[in-house]
This record gives C-alpha cells, sequence and structure tokens, in this order.
C-alpha cells in the first residue's frame, strides 16, 4: 500500500501545548504563543515542502482563518505543496464553491485538494446561519457534491432538490483537472454519501481494529456504487530519538491542561451531534491515566481538543511502524500534526520518513 504524507497548517495558531482550545467548547480561551500570521504560515508551509509531505490541510471554523484566503495567499510562498482546503458546504452555494476549486486550480497549477466538512456542533452551525439538524446536514451535503460535481463537467444543468434548486447552471471554464474530494464522517447519515462522492474517506485516529471495521462499511457501501475509494487517517505525532524522550513530551503535555478544562471539554464532546467526536470522547472517557489506547496511540489531545484527538507516540522507528500498520489496513493518505508545527514537520521529515521510504511504500512527494 502506497503511503502519502500531509501535514497541517496551523491558522488557529501555534504552541508547544495543545491548540485548539476555544471559547465555544465551553471553555476558556487562550492566546497561543505563535500567532496565525502569513509569515508564519508561509514558514509552516515552507518547512512542509521541503520535509516531504505532498499537502497541508488547512481547518475551517469560526476561530481558524478562513482556509481559502489562507491558502491562496500560500500559493506564491511554495512551489509544489498541496493544498487540502477545508470548508463547509452549508454556507456557501455549490455554483460558487465549483467556480471557486477552478479558479483555484487554475492559479495554483491544480494544487487544490477539497475536504468537506459537513458540520461542527449545533451551537457554531447555527452562528453561521445553519438550522439544520445533523442529518439533514449530511442529506444537503449529499446534493452539494452532486451539483459540485455536475459544474465541474463544463455541461449546462438545472438541480431542483430538497436543498437546492439552479437553472441554467454552467461553469464556463471548468478545471482541467477537479480537486481531489476527502470526505469525512462516522454517522449512519454520513457514510453513504462518503460512499457516492468521496475520492478519499478520512477518518480519526481510533484503534487500527475499529478503523478497520468503519473503512471495510464504507468500502462495501462505494462497492453498492461501482466505486473503489482511498482511504485516509488524521493523527498527531510527537516522534523522539527514543521511546522514553516522545512520552516525556506526551507527560509535559498532559501537564499543562487544566483538569477543570478537561472536564468541561469532555462534557461538551460526550454530547456532541458528531458520531466521530463523540468516538474520540469515549477513547478516553474525561480520564488523565491509561491515554495509551493502543501499542503507541495516544489519546491525550482529545481531552481538550475538538477534531483529531489522538497522537502516535514513540520512537522514530515506532511511529514508522504504526503507520506501517494503518497502511496495511488500507489507509493511504496519513494527515499528521505535531505542536509546534514548524519543528515537527522538520523532525519528522528528517527523522521518520527515511524510514518510511525505506520501506518502498512511500509515494514521491
Amino acid at each position: 500500500m502506497t503511503v502519502r504524507l500531509h501535514w497541517f497548517l496551523p491558522t488557529t495558531g501555534d504552541d508547544r501545548s495543545v491548540v485548539g482550545v476555544t471559547a465555544r467548547d465551553s471553555l476558556q480561551s487562550r492566546a497561543t504563543s505563535r500567532p496565525p500570521t502569513l509569515d508564519y504560515l508561509a514558514q509552516v508551509a515552507r518547512a512542509a515542502e521541503s520535509a516531504g509531505f505532498e499537502a497541508v490541510l488547512t481547518p475551517t471554523g469560526s476561530d481558524c482563518e478562513d482556509s481559502w484566503l489562507t491558502t491562496a495567499a500560500l500559493i506564491p510562498q511554495t512551489t509544489r505543496l498541496k493544498f487540502l482546503v477545508a470548508f463547509r458546504p452549508g454556507v456557501i452555494a455549490p455554483p460558487l464553491a465549483a467556480q471557486m476549486a477552478a479558479t483555484y486550480q487554475r492559479l495554483s497549477g491544480g494544487r487544490l485538494l477539497l475536504n468537506i466538512v459537513t458540520g461542527s456542533d449545533a451551537d457554531e452551525q447555527r452562528s453561521y446561519g445553519d438550522f439544520l439538524d445533523h442529518d439533514a446536514r449530511y442529506a444537503r451535503t449529499d446534493e452539494f457534491l452532486t451539483l459540485l460535481r455536475g459544474a465541474w463537467s463544463g455541461e449546462p444543468y438545472d438541480f431542483d432538490g430538497v436543498h437546492y434548486r439552479v437553472a441554467g447552471g454552467r461553469l464556463r471554464r471548468p478545471p482541467a483537472a477537479p480537486p481531489q474530494v476527502f470526505f469525512g464522517g462516522s454517522s449512519a447519515a454520513a457514510l453513504p454519501v462518503a460512499a457516492r462522492h468521496a475520492d478519499t474517506y478520512l477518518t480519526w485516529g481510533e484503534p487500527p481494529a475499529a478503523v478497520a471495521r468503519k473503512i471495510g462499511r464504507v468500502r462495501e457501501l462505494a462497492a453498492r456504487q461501482g466505486r473503489e475509494l482511498s482511504y485516509g487517517i488524521r493523527l498527531h505525532v510527537i516522534s523522539r530519538d527514543t521511546a522514553e524522550e516522545a512520552w516525556a513530551e506526551a507527560d509535559r503535555i498532559l501537564a499543562t491542561l487544566d483538569p477543570a478544562a478537561v472536564a468541561a471539554a469532555h462534557a461538551r464532546f460526550s454530547a456532541s451531534e458528531s458520531a466521530g467526536q463523540r468516538a474520540m470522547a469515549a477513547l478516553h472517557g474525561g480520564r488523565t491515566d491509561g491515554l495509551e489506547i493502543h501499542p503507541n496511540l495516544w489519546a491525550g489531545f482529545g481531552l481538550v481538543r475538538p477534531g483529531a484527538g489522538t497522537a502516535l507516540v514513540g520512537s522514530h522507528e515506532q511511529v514508522a511502524a504504526r503507520i506501517r500498520e494503518y497502511a496495511g489496513l488500507g489507509i493511504e493518505h496519513f494527515v499528521l500534526s505535531g505542536q509546534p508545527h514548524l519543528e515537527e514537520a522538520i523532525r519528522f521529515g528528517e527523522c521518520v520518513r527515511p524510514l518510511l521510504a525505506g520501506a518502498d511504500s512511500l509515494a514521491a512527494a
């Protein structure tokens, strides 16, 4: 199985502790030590490119800088790096999204990837003017992606659905190569949408057995549609010269977390509409002990951070071995991050990536 490595662009800010704790999670916001300035984000992007990563995921949300504008500003700062732009279908019309993606492809020389994020928690969705419930949001995403791919064909189209209606639609300058669509979601409403529309199904970092069950379900649903998908996983990494050093770093990060913040976050995440978020919360149960839930898989980030909550922790050789373990399940795309993102991108590129390349499993960046 081919391994494709991607990094993360910290548009919320960067730090040596857990970034991603926000007021919307009923916790106290705090300033990061490295604000998400264009200069700093350009440093991270160039470091990721030099380290051999294929793309950088740029998140979406009210606590982030806008993913489209930020990555567009970084196009001239890089030469080959792709940008995995996360966005929410419910806050933008499909014909406009199709036009934006086509323009981005031309201006970047084909360096756009799309990460479809159907929704966050209900409070944040409403703050964007979106009052649909969880399952209705996925039904809308189904229509959105149908329209998006139809527009990219360049052919005239009409559409009359439950959530969208378009008359006389046509994208005058379709992209020569439509961007690859990454899609995540763990619920019964999400998986069929992924099977119908995604190029790559993206999951958060659960233990391998759980990941295998999930991608098995998606693979079966896609086969019914006559489709084959690729698969990806979102993980943090704490990789050091020795396992002892890596776990000491994990312990240091854990010591920075306020117990009250952990309790508040767990209560919120456990009640989330997102099946994936509830699964992340269940991995640790709000406890700060027993966080190694599979060899070298640590659930500490998920104590306070929404979204991806697990990290690969260990020596460089151990981290590479765990990546190979997930690759053996059929995972091709590894979307990784480490804090701070600048130094950790360089460390991973110098110390872990060569170990994967030596196994003839690493795609050329």
